[in-house]
């Protein structure tokens, strides 16, 4: 009870602060197409229940290509789907305000392998292997619970139940122009460090021809900025808090890793760079507004294809970098359907869910969309299917930074909590849009990084202290 109460207190004042704004871009919905607060139905007769659920989900473009493929669904089940896609700061609080009330306004839930488990604990998800025992043996082998990615999988279990079925997973990886790159005389190490990054992005800044050295993320947000920044921290030795629960956002370690990544977005990122997200840079990577971009291996799909990229051909991929330890360099996440506990549509749901996240639903994108953009960092079978890895030469790479990813033991020194991106605790959502403002500000030039680490020390340890992890 303890940590529920801690969790709503936490993320109140985020949700009531976003919840105008997230009201209003879902009343402005409109059935025509998938964006920031749209709400559309999927059609189709079938020969199902007729039953209608609603799934609330983030607007990238492979929610986009499962939206559009639902029809299928529908067809196949006659259960018709609602979508209300949002972008993806307003998707957590919605759906965080929908859950910790249970409204049930939503019966599927776009989630992470960070809410996961916490909301799981707190009965907020249905518990999902109930619902697989009762499957028939068929259903089960069809399914091939087995074949998802063991370290997704055991990411999305809480008390040994599963509680989410992942839609993609994902690590993070590095985009580089192969024809900059040959055009200047670099070439990408196997394993580039952050220090030769650097001194590729001060070779290749282009504020002429609108190209920028180098393209992170620096929007506000949690999930935003700090996704990349928190794994630059790891890989120079930082963390956020010590075996105490002591903050430690102005150790040398994690402030020379915030001067390097504040340092190196203003001299040589993008402009306006407090509005990049994921979603920004990914569109700006496409239009070669960058010569390397650092972010989520689920974006290769999208910048291989000739119809989103203007240089796909030209895209190469590389490890994420390293600084002085590998522990934590590269991010560990799923986006994740789950069935809330309040939905009144719990069966139907769960046949939604694990319609899109089955072997039939990759192969139908595979066929209809193209290989190169199948859902990745799922399951097993996916990475043995030649379809795949003939449209996906970074496949491997991919593979590899999942199954690497060190969740539990994410920095150089022992800490009290798991997450690469995150410290896996309830009251990160909240702590970390607080940071994340802070280094946005830094980024702005409105204060310093040393200020802004000076004020997010401050509240780190307070939360730690309100909420009992110090002692």
């Amino acid at each position: 009870m303890l940590k529920k109460s801690r969790w709503v207190f936490s993320t109140s004042a985020v949700l009531l602060t976003l919840a105008a704004v997230s009201g209003c871009n879902t009343a402005n919905s409109n059935v025509s197409g998938s964006g920031s607060g749209n709400t559309t139905t999927s059609g189709g007769s079938g020969n199902g229940s007729g039953t209608t659920i609603t799934v609330a989900t983030v607007n990238n473009p492979d929610m986009k290509i499962m939206e559009k493929l639902t029809p299928n669904f529908t067809k196949q089940t006659g259960i018709k789907v609602n979508f209300v896609t949002l972008p993806e700061d307003q998707l957590r609080n919605k759906v965080t305000q929908d859950v910790a009330t249970k409204t049930g306004k939503f019966d599927v839930v776009t989630v992470s392998n960070y809410t996961t488990p916490i909301w799981a604990k707190d009965k907020w998800l249905s518990a999902l292997t109930p619902m697989f025992n009762k499957m028939s043996s068929s259903a089960k082998q069809k399914y091939d619970l087995q074949d998802i990615l063991q370290p997704i999988r055991k990411s999305l279990t809480a008390q040994g139940q599963l509680y989410a079925l992942p839609f993609y997973g994902e690590s993070s990886m590095l985009y580089y122009r192969k024809d900059l790159f040959k055009k200047a005389g670099i070439t990408m190490p196997a394993h580039p460090t952050w220090n030769q990054i650097e001194s590729y992005a001060k070779k290749l800044n282009n504020p002429s021809k609108n190209t920028a050295g180098i393209l992170l993320r620096g929007e506000q947000g949690w999930g935003e900025s700090l996704a990349s920044l928190d794994t630059v921290i790891n890989t120079f030795g930082g963390e956020w808090f010590n075996q105490k629960w002591q903050a430690q956002l102005t150790s040398p370690a994690t402030s020379k890793a915030v001067d390097f990544y504040v340092n190196l977005l203003k001299q040589y990122g993008e402009p306006g760079a407090t509005s990049s997200g994921f979603t920004e840079l990914e569109t700006d990577m496409a239009n070669g507004k960058g010569a390397m971009w650092y972010d989520s291996t689920v974006a290769a799909g999208y910048l291989s294809d000739k119809s989103n990229s203007k240089y796909a051909k030209d895209i190469g991929f590389a490890p994420a970098p390293v600084e002085t330890t590998k522990n934590g360099h590269n991010w560990l996440y799923t986006w994740a359907l789950g069935v809330e506990s309040a939905s009144k549509h719990k069966q139907a749901a769960f046949k939604f869910i694990t319609w899109a996240t089955s072997k039939q639903y990759i192969k139908l994108v595979g066929q209809k969309e193209g290989w190169s953009v199948v859902p990745p960092g799922t399951r097993v079978s996916t990475y043995k299917n030649p379809n795949y890895t003939k449209a996906a030469p970074f496949a491997k790479l991919v593979l590899n930074a999942i199954q690497s990813a060190t969740p539990n033991h994410p920095t150089k020194n022992p800490v009290p909590y798991k997450g690469v991106q995150f410290v896996g605790i309830p009251e990160f959502q909240s702590l970390g849009n607080k940071v994340s403002q802070n280094i946005a500000n830094a980024i702005s030039g409105k204060e310093s990084v040393a200020a802004a680490l000076k004020q997010s020390q401050k509240e780190a340890n307070q939360m730690a202290k309100t909420n009992g992890y110090q002692k």
